[in-house]
């Protein structure tokens, strides 16, 4: 059966509650603190979004058979540390952006300092939910889990290609480096969302592997379709002011390739996702449909 438009975004729409609702009811349990430090992350993990990474996790679940509530946590954990990732992005160190999904950005609304411990404690937290005793795994692929999150998020991920986007600021680079840079910063959480899941299903290394390729290329294709964007969309849908990446003389795929050969590979990238899983055991549906709105959205 496909699933329309209309029903995905009822479906990412419902995970965005779900999941708002989850790490709202989580920060909100932290012990208080004579500090606005606890304030500053509730502002920072809660400013809107599309939850991407938290909608993977439970659509491959689905997918897999995996219970909702046992996703929940590793969901969280993702979604944790894309936040995190964003305050320190939005740090005057960093990009300098005042504006975040529309609302004002976590050192804006409070401090830089109270910004960066923020971003911190994110980080520490979703480690902290992935590692606590879980029914439904073994402490094997809770291992696996924290493994998966942290060389995601670190050095060999989401880090190393955030200093990469650094490191090419104002320079001309080819294609294949930013590509690289991409997949570091904006596709490894994205991988990573969909491997957390594969992973509490226990599935085969082919099922594993398909699986990857689905998520390597959605990853590409939803920052080439971001470039895009920064292009031909406006600062009300963005919810960040439109051209920050020309402002910024950043390199982007519309700048190297043009605007339609961009698209082109936008709609490329998605063709692969969308072959890697038609033929697997599974009602993959909705991840289909996913592929498709990942160059369809307008933020």
């Amino acid at each position: 059966m496909t699933i329309g438009a209309s029903e995905l975004k009822q479906q990412i729409a419902s995970t965005q509650q779900h999941i708002n609702t989850l790490l709202a009811n989580t920060i909100d349990n932290l012990v208080a603190l004579p500090t606005p430090l606890r304030d500053a992350m509730r502002h920072g993990v809660l400013l809107g979004g599309k939850r991407v990474r938290p909608f993977l996790v439970y659509a491959v679940g689905e997918a897999l058979n995996v219970p909702k509530s046992a996703l929940d946590k590793a969901a969280m954990a993702v979604e944790c540390i894309h936040a995190y990732s964003l305050i320190h992005d939005d740090l005057p160190a960093m990009d300098d952006d005042e504006l975040r999904r529309g609302q004002p950005t976590v050192h804006i609304a409070y401090d830089e300092a109270t910004a960066i411990l923020a971003g911190d404690a994110l980080q520490s937290l979703a480690f902290e939910l992935i590692s606590e005793p879980h029914p439904h795994m073994q402490a094997q692929q809770q291992l696996a889990l924290v493994q998966c999150l942290a060389k995601a998020a670190g050095y060999g991920g989401m880090c190393g290609g955030q200093a990469m986007d650094i490191a090419a600021t104002g320079k001309a680079i080819d294609l294949d480096t930013l590509m690289t840079l991409h997949k570091l910063k904006t596709g490894a959480l994205i991988e990573c969302a969909v491997e957390m899941a594969v992973i509490m299903a226990n599935v085969n290394a082919d099922t594993q592997a398909q699986f990857r390729k689905y998520s390597a290329n959605i990853g590409l294709a939803f920052q080439v379709h971001d470039d895009i964007l920064d292009i031909i969309g406006d600062t009300e849908q963005l919810g960040k002011p439109q051209g920050s990446d020309l402002k910024s003389d950043k390199s982007t795929y519309p700048q190297l390739l043009g605007l339609d050969q961009a698209q082109q590979t936008a709609q490329k990238l998605v063709e692969q996702a969308l072959t890697s899983v038609r033929d697997l055991p599974y009602n993959c549906d909705i991840l289909e449909a996913f592929a498709m709105y990942i160059i369809e959205r307008k933020q």
